[in-house]
């Protein structure tokens, strides 16, 4: 979503659709228990009750089987009879396992009656359970209870009835929910939007407002801020106070910004010029022409100082702020790492990069963080001999986020770690500066500002002729309150 109005709307539409099928499906499962505990108690009710019958008949000194032509044993007529009244499945069976009763709907259905008159003759306590009927036939729920002080010839009673009942109830609810929820979707995405679209009209207005100001010159406009002291209140007075900071940081950044301008950038665009002219110059003689050619870059990293410093500058009156937005640290990593092996090819240095599999998502200053970066992976290839290798690494580090560039290069002796963040500082030894080491000494201190204006901090650790290892911790969220200012 592009919108804030549109994510509300989609949160609130996704929240809505979440709760109506957890609520469907509480119902449902409610209804599938209840369906299937409604049809167990029937069928129990059904084989308790037959041989309470039974069994009553006996005690009292009633005649509970009889024997038929063919001597074979069978309940009394009134007794079939009197259960013949049973609606679903019933089987009372004989010790020696012959059927001696049989309800119409068992009679009727010859598969079911023989697999449930087996199940009967085959269970010797109480049982129940589920049974499918093949071939293709229904499913059956059915209980089974032994005959108990209804004589030594009665074996068991079994009752059962179809779940088919049972299942086009929830097929039914289950046909029901689908037809329903799609007008709960759109409901709730007109509802949602509606919502969203009335809880933001106050932002849209400050947004056109804000949008007015279009530049330096109209930072003395305020915006109007409500009565209601809530959230868009407070939003209100926060962007006047940063306009009001805005306005004087524009204004002293346009003085210095003039006399940084005519003191240093003028001077060597005139003299960037002129030795751009004097090379062109024909037949020039070659010792001239080097000597030219290291004035022209002495020029340019003059230029490049002075944007340094000016930067710096900035930093110290708390005008360098950071403009955060929400960035997957690994596609700066890998933009780095890009850059990085146009400058290891050709020093003959292998380049690797480290990442998580999972997006590293945190509010930082894109170009920033990437010139931060640059900035240690450039010292990196400076530092590290041919054949060597510089790691680039992203990882989470006790709950904040820790990248570091690591090389393999001379490294840096203990008595001047202390002192490597310090503006102008080089080292007297091997770090000093040479042509293949140009530099003036400032990239870690922008280094160095940029990780605390993040809210973080920069380590380093080295051993002279083993490496270096430069880590910057960042949170894993912005500190409220936090900005370059502050942080320089």
């Amino acid at each position: 979503m592009a919108t804030v109005r549109g994510r509300l709307t989609a949160w609130y539409t996704t929240a809505l659709t979440l709760t109506l099928a957890a609520f469907a499906a509480v119902v449902y499962v409610a209804s599938h228990r209840a369906a299937f505990e409604e049809l167990d108690r029937r069928i129990t009710s059904e084989a308790d009750l037959t041989v309470g019958i039974l069994a009553g008949v006996y005690r009292a000194g009633g005649v509970v089987l009889q024997r038929d032509a063919a001597g074979r044993p069978a309940l009394v007529a009134e007794l079939t009879a009197t259960l013949d009244a049973v609606p679903d499945f019933l089987i009372i069976t004989h010790t020696e396992g012959r059927v001696l009763f049989a309800s119409a709907q068992a009679r009727a259905r010859i598969n079911e009656f023989e697999q449930l008159a087996r199940l009967a003759r085959d269970s010797r306590s109480s049982v129940a359970d589920t049974v499918t009927i093949q071939p293709l036939g229904p499913t059956l729920r059915y209980v089974v209870r032994p005959v108990i002080g209804a004589g030594a010839e009665l074996g068991a009673v079994l009752a059962a009835a179809p779940t088919a009942a049972a299942t086009l109830q929830l097929r039914q609810l289950l046909g029901t929910y689908a037809l329903t929820l799609p007008f709960g979707l759109l409901i709730a995405y007109l509802v949602g939007s509606w919502i969203a679209g009335r809880a933001l009209a106050p932002v849209d207005e400050i947004i056109t407002e804000v949008r007015e100001i279009t530049d330096g010159r109209s930072l003395h406009r305020r915006l109007a801020v409500p009565i209601e002291r809530d959230e868009l209140g407070r939003l209100a007075a926060t962007l006047n106070e940063m306009m009001g900071r805005l306005e004087r940081s524009f204004s002293a950044l346009r003085r210095f910004t003039a006399d940084a301008s005519h003191e240093l950038k003028t001077p060597l665009t005139v003299l960037r010029g002129g030795v751009e002219r004097a090379i062109t110059t024909p037949e020039l003689p070659p010792d001239v022409l080097a000597t030219l050619e290291e004035a022209l870059q002495e020029v340019n990293r003059m230029t490049e100082l002075v944007d340094t410093l000016l930067t710096l500058a900035r930093v110290d009156e708390g005008r360098a702020p950071l403009h955060r937005e929400l960035v997957d640290l690994r596609e700066i990593v890998e933009e780095v790492r890009e850059t990085g092996e146009l400058l290891a090819e050709p020093a003959g240095l292998t380049l690797d990069a480290v990442t998580p599999a999972a997006p590293v998502v945190v509010a930082v200053d894109r170009s920033r963080i990437r010139q931060l970066l640059l900035n240690l992976l450039t010292n990196a290839v400076k530092y590290t001999p041919p054949g060597g290798r510089v790691r680039l690494r992203l990882e989470l580090d006790d709950g904040r986020i820790a990248m570091t560039v690591a090389d393999s290069g001379i490294g840096i002796a203990a008595g001047d770690l202390p002192h490597v963040f310090d503006r102008f500082w080089r080292a007297d030894t091997a770090r000093t500066r040479t042509e293949d080491r140009a530099g003036a000494g400032l990239g870690l201190a922008i280094c160095k500002w940029i990780a605390e204006a993040h809210g973080g901090s920069i380590e380093v650790q080295s051993r002279p002729g083993r490496g270096t290892a430069f880590t910057v911790k960042l949170p894993r969220e912005a500190e409220p309150g936090l900005d370059a200012g502050s942080a320089a």
